[in-house]
Order: structure tokens, then sequence, then C-alpha cells
């Protein structure tokens, strides 16, 4: 006779389908509707169709007309006066306008430009305060509790009972 028994006492071994008990039904899609149409909706349309300046840059019919078209155009475009600033490093010879100054007309980053703050909104006047009540210099209440205060006798730190600590 074959036995019945157990010989393990301790539940068997759960896998992915019997792990809270019950087997499931079958896998359901998670989304409703398939991608390619869920990407013609908000917000993915919207974030898709609006190109930065940076992917705009990169696409293959793009042309600024401002750019320099060779090396000589470039150097030509540079703030350097050799008149002015004779024998500068290259470098400083290659600064252009757009790098220096903000009359140039040209949009770089995709940033706001911060205007600063008003010079009378940044303006505080210091507060002035004076105590209702004249207090005593030698007053030790309302000082930070420690045996290193002010009021010590040439450098002798004093009990709270008024002696002198020992070395």
């Amino acid at each position: 006779m074959p036995t019945t028994r157990n010989p393990f006492s301790f539940p068997t071994a759960e896998n992915d389908n019997t792990f809270t008990g019950k087997p499931r039904s079958s896998q359901k899609l998670p989304y409703s509707k398939p991608t390619h149409l869920s990407q013609q909706e908000d917000p993915w349309n919207r974030l898709n169709s609006t190109a930065t300046l940076s992917s705009a840059r990169k696409e293959f019919c793009y042309f600024d007309p401002e750019a320099s078209r060779d090396s000589l155009e470039f150097h030509l475009k540079t703030t350097y006066n050799h008149h002015d600033e004779f024998l500068r490093s290259k470098n400083e010879i290659l600064f252009q306008k757009e790098t220096f100054t903000e009359d140039h007309g040209r949009i770089l980053k995709n940033r706001k430009k911060e205007e600063p703050p008003s010079p009378e909104s940044t303006v505080l006047m210091p507060r002035h305060w004076t105590s209702p009540k004249k207090e005593s210099i030698h007053c030790r209440e309302g000082a930070i509790e420690s045996h290193h205060t002010a009021a010590t006798n040439s450098g002798y730190s004093r009990k709270h009972d008024g002696g002198f600590y020992s070395t």
C-alpha cells in the first residue's frame, strides 16, 4: 500500500502563479490603448511635436544665416581689435560677440533672461532696537551657564557657590 502521508511538515514551495494562494486567470494589459495611439494624445503629442533649440539645430534641414560658414568668417566676427589688444593669446583672439554681450540678437539657449530686482526692493533698512530696561553689565542673569564667564576673578573660574575651582 502506498503511503499518503507527506513526510514534509512545512508547506510546499510556491511559484509565481500560486504565490497569493490562487493561480492567476490570465495576464491583463497594463494600458487601455496601444502605444502608437496613446502617443498621439497629450502630453506625449505635445512633448514630441515641440522641438528644443538643440534638437532643431541637429536636424538636417536646419540653416542659421548668422552662423559662420568658414574659418575666415569666424575670425572676422571676433571682438578682437589688433590696434588695442596687441599680442593676445589665440583663445582671447577668437572670442565671439555672443559670448560677452547681450545685444547680439540671437537666442542661444532655452532660457528666459532673468531681470535683476529693482534697487528699491533690495535695500533694507537696518532695525535699531533698544531695551526698555537698563541692565547692568555686571549682571550674570540671562547669560549662558558655564564655569567660563566674564565675571571671573583674573582668569580663575568660580564655582556656583562662589568658591574657586582647584587644579
